[in-house]
């Protein structure tokens, strides 16, 4: 049961890491980034969408400007590369990908908005952690914008948008009329160096802003919008990527506003590739689902996550961590810090029985390790519960460490404040909870 230290150890782990804590936090008039960990490329070479007859009138498909531009910036490999810039404009089209030394530069009022038209929308290969697609077996639509095996790739802009158009998607799967796995928005794959900023990502037909096996990531200055009955449209997913800075942006979607992965069951063991070094600070948001998660596709292994400074309004759960049998892998080394919750179902969920299986080949008996969780200076109001903790009986949860815990709020029906099962750490000024 989780319980206050009783021992010298105890006091050592969590005085370790609050400095930890204190280690990363500068002076009060200085805005602490992680964003640093790649530099904003400044093009020499620039380029128009107009250039290769793009139309930004809203009806005129812009798929073949797209992708001309795209491979001349890729075939002329300019020293320093090129930034594409969109001009103000509705330009619609199909899904293309991006190259290496580029830059997508959307003006204001710059809308890239994809065809509702599914029938040509081209299919890949699963990804190899996952076996298959999220959704289904086999393949997978494409993201919309997609990139795989790059280096040094920028969107940004002047907050202009990017939309995905996801009704049609979200309506098909509602019909239970798909065959594959629904688009992302934003994927990129095998890549390094990304910077993600200043742009609107709205109405994703499926998880919106998607780095996996990637690594040196940046998503700071964004603003993700979907209606919170679009299913399955999660903000920010970092998966089996590492270096990853996510700062200062506003999400509201109809899943989790950022959820770290790292692939799923017995594929994701097998690929064996972890998410690490994750910063998560400055965002705000709401959601029917989760604020801050990590998990449930954890099977390669999540460490050394810090979320801090969080705004939540409107969740289904502030913090959630969740795993289950079958998913193997860790998560370990999680540090929640500075989080505000107003308004939701529960305030922190650690839980182990959360998710489903690929297929019937998972292995039961992989069973995941979790420990080392500091869940610190977090408050909110109108919280129907504020906690439940339930680790796996044959593999409780360890090192689980609750400081300065207020969540206050009219208790749900047949809830208990805090609920907590195999699972061991320490719990220091939780908030006495008021009915």
């Amino acid at each position: 049961m989780l319980r206050p230290w009783a021992s010298a150890g105890g006091v050592l782990f969590l005085a370790a890491a609050v400095l930890l804590l204190a280690g990363v936090s500068a002076a009060a008039d200085e805005v602490v980034t992680c964003s640093g960990i790649v530099p904003m490329s400044d093009r020499a070479d620039r380029i128009s969408i107009a250039d290769f007859g793009g139309v930004g009138d809203g009806r005129t498909l812009n798929t073949k400007a797209f992708r001309e531009a795209v491979y001349r910036i890729w075939h002329l490999a300019r020293p320093g590369g090129t930034l594409l810039y969109v001009p103000p404009g509705v330009y619609l089209t199909e899904s293309f990908n991006l190259t290496s030394h580029m830059t997508l530069y959307l003006a204001g009022g710059a809308v890239i908005k994809a065809t509702q038209d599914t029938s040509n929308w081209p299919l890949i290969a699963p990804l190899p952690s996952y076996g298959r697609g999220r959704e289904h077996p086999g393949g997978r639509y494409m993201s919309f914008i997609h990139g795989d095996g790059l280096q040094d790739v920028i969107i940004t802009g002047e907050n202009g948008t990017i939309d995905g158009q996801g009704d049609v998607w979200w309506n098909m799967w509602r019909q239970r009329s798909l065959s594959f796995t629904r688009p992302n928005l934003i994927e990129l794959v095998n890549s390094r160096d990304i910077i993600i900023s200043n742009v609107v990502f709205q109405n994703s037909p499926f998880w919106n802003i998607h780095p996996v096996y990637c690594s040196n990531v940046v998503v700071r200055n964004v603003t993700i919008l979907a209606p919170l009955d679009s299913p399955n449209t999660d903000g920010i997913d970092p998966d089996s990527s590492s270096n990853v800075c996510i700062e200062d942006s506003y999400i509201s979607v109809g899943d989790d506003l950022v959820s770290v992965k790292s692939g799923w069951d017995e594929y994701g063991i097998a690929y064996g590739r972890p998410s690490s070094n994750i910063t998560i600070r400055r965002l705000t948001g709401s959601s029917p689902f989760a604020g801050i998660a990590v998990g449930s596709e954890t099977s390669g292994g999540v460490e050394n996550v810090l979320a801090e400074n969080i705004n939540l309004y409107k969740v289904g759960v502030g913090i959630h961590v969740k795993t289950n049998t079958g998913r193997g892998g860790f998560i370990r080394n999680l540090t929640f810090s500075g989080v505000y919750v107003e308004t939701a179902r529960k305030g922190i969920k650690i839980s182990g029985d959360v998710g489903d299986h690929p297929d019937d080949k998972y292995d039961p008996n992989a069973l995941p390790v979790v420990k080392g969780i500091l869940i610190k200076d977090v408050w909110g109001t109108n919280v129907q519960q504020a906690g439940l903790i339930r680790g796996i009986k044959d593999a409780p949860f360890t090192g689980v460490c609750l400081s300065n815990v207020n969540l206050r709020g009219k208790l749900g029906p047949r809830e208990d404040p805090w609920s907590c099962s195999d699972v061991s750490g320490a719990a220091f000024k939780l908030c006495r909870y008021k009915i």
